[in-house]
């Protein structure tokens, strides 16, 4: 349909200045000084859901290799499917908050649903159990990104998207750094309580149901027109070049990422870190992409989008090939790569939803974010299984080497594939 392939074929990181106050004077000065109220609470509601989620899953790794005992297939294909559970659900939630018009509704039910898991907790104790809450955790949390995303794209202007998530994922991962802090004290003040844990972790959660219900505006209402699109129609936004060259250039890189939990493991193991501090090497990671968040998404708005999303996979190259060679261990060498793992997802998480959200048009916006973050959410699932296989058949050091080789590859092949500002 004409109505949904309409899209810019320009970098609307680019010439987006000439279409917003910034680039009109002192008005503009003002306009950019200030966060839009909507974005500052989703923040809040991501930084509290997220330090209820990391409370759970921070000794996850520790817990699954030294204390199960699971080989790297096994974690491999764990790490593969936190990271795919989300996927399928992403399309479901971004269609409902389309046809219904409702994107802070869909979002709420996915905060919701990831809180309520962590009252059911306690009541369980076998591993299978413990599983399912896990992947009903990340099922809300793939019902709700889409919206939330989409509720950012509506209130920002379009040149300032960068900052925006920009600042939305520097708060997101604030709750990602307290988290494991906050599981740390409790057990400290309560040695083995487990279920208080779960009972903060909850009231946590609960906390970002209440903030987003009560300070986060709808958005935009659609026309019943608008409305009345089914997802086929819906998804023919993806046929506008652009969008889906981006789409394939962004899994292509996903299927080259090493899984989080492989990627701490092997760090661990490779620059002979205690066992005991793999719990808190995610906080390194989130210091830095806390701190390099916004500035990289103020640059990003200026530079361009994508030439910045290219620049954070570079990031992430030399991290791997260092565990490949290991030239040096300790913890010296563990905080240059987890600073450069945490500009990785700096330069990538939310600039990358920056510069497609304006490429989607609006009736299919919260499908159309769904359908990239599922295509990105498989291919990396698919990467993390299958470096958990190289590392079985030839150990991890040739695992990092080999990931990292074809890392060069992918990110001149995404190059390639997708050059914003052409069409065709």
């Amino acid at each position: 349909m004409m109505y949904l392939s309409q899209a810019r074929a320009t970098d609307p990181s680019r010439d987006a200045a000439a279409r917003t106050p910034a680039a009109t004077g002192t008005r503009g000065d003002t306009a950019r000084s200030r966060v839009p109220a909507t974005v500052l609470a989703l923040g809040l509601v991501s930084l509290v859901t997220d330090a209820s989620a990391e409370m759970v899953t921070a000794i996850l790794p520790m817990y699954l290799m030294y204390g199960l005992g699971v080989g790297y297939l096994q974690l491999g294909a764990l790490d593969g499917l936190h990271t795919g559970a989300t996927a399928l659900f992403r399309i479901g939630g971004g269609y409902a908050a389309d046809r219904f018009g409702h994107s802070k509704a869909v979002a709420t039910c996915g905060y919701a649903l990831s809180a309520l898991t962590k009252l059911v907790f306690p009541a369980v104790g076998s591993a299978p159990a413990v599983g399912a809450l896990v992947a009903a955790d990340r099922v809300g949390k793939g019902i709700r990104t889409a919206p939330r995303d989409a509720l950012i794209t509506a209130a920002v202007p379009e040149g300032e998207l960068g900052r925006a998530f920009g600042v939305h994922r520097a708060m997101d991962t604030c709750g990602a750094l307290l988290g494991p802090l906050i599981a740390f004290a409790v057990l400290l003040a309560v040695p083995g309580g487990y279920d208080t844990a779960f009972l903060v972790s909850f009231c946590l959660a609960a906390a970002g149901v209440v903030v987003i219900v009560a300070f986060v505006r709808r958005g935009p209402v659609p026309t019943p027109r608008e409305r009345g699109l089914v997802l086929r129609e819906r998804l023919a936004s993806l046929r506008n070049p652009a969008i889906r060259r981006c789409t394939l250039a962004a899994a292509l890189l996903g299927l080259l990422t090493v899984g989080d939990m492989s990627f701490y493991v092997g760090l661990q193991r490779r620059l002979d870190v205690p066992a005991e501090a793999l719990p808190l090497l995610p906080i390194g990671t989130a210091l830095v992409f806390m701190t390099a968040a916004v500035p990289l998404g103020v640059l990003a708005d200026r530079i361009g989008r994508w030439p910045l999303f290219l620049c954070g996979h570079l990031s992430a190259l030399p991290a791997y090939l260092f565990l490949w060679l290991a030239p040096f261990t300790g913890w010296p060498a563990t905080a240059l790569v987890l600073c450069l793992y945490g500009l990785f997802y700096a330069a990538t998480d939310g600039v990358l939803m920056a510069h497609i959200s304006p490429l989607i048009p609006r009736a299919a916006r919260t499908t159309g974010l769904a359908v990239v973050q599922t295509a990105q959410s498989l291919a990396r699932a698919a990467g993390a299984l299958t470096f958990g296989a190289v590392a079985v058949f030839s150990g991890l050091g040739t695992a990092f080497a080999v990931f990292g080789c074809a890392f060069v590859a992918a990110i001149v092949a995404a190059r390639l594939i997708h050059r914003p500002g052409k069409n065709s």
